[in-house]
This record gives C-alpha cells, structure tokens and sequence, in this order.
C-alpha cells in the first residue's frame, strides 16, 4: 500500500482553509501536498481558494483606505 491511505477520510473545513493558506503562500512539503491531494476535495479548495482571495483584496482595500485617509 502507499503511504498516506489513514488519511481518505474527508479533511474538515479548517484542514482545508489550512491549505488554501499554504497554497497563498506558495510554500508546502511534497508530502504535505501529497497528503492533501488525497483527502481534500475540489469543490472545498475552490469555495475557500475565492474566499481567501476576496478576504485578501479586501484586506488590501482597507489598508489603502487608512494610509491615503
């Protein structure tokens, strides 16, 4: 068997937040990656990968408003 076949079951919705957050960063271990892979679920990466983007520009948007305030 591979390694990595206790971890099927379906990731909660912080495993998956958790992630779409290393994903942003753009730094993970291939076995972390590997890890994810196999329990995570596309329609989950999706709704959190457009959440952590909009939560971003939104982030940037208010930081803007301040400094120019």
């Amino acid at each position: 068997m591979t390694k990595g076949t206790d971890n099927h079951g379906s990731a909660t919705a912080f495993q998956t937040f958790r992630a779409v957050l290393w994903s942003f960063l753009g730094i993970r271990s291939k076995e972390g990656h590997q890890a994810d892979i196999s329990r995570l679920s596309m329609s989950k990466i999706i709704i959190f990968g457009i959440l952590g983007a909009v939560l971003f520009v939104m982030s940037l948007l208010i930081l803007v408003y301040f400094v120019t305030r």
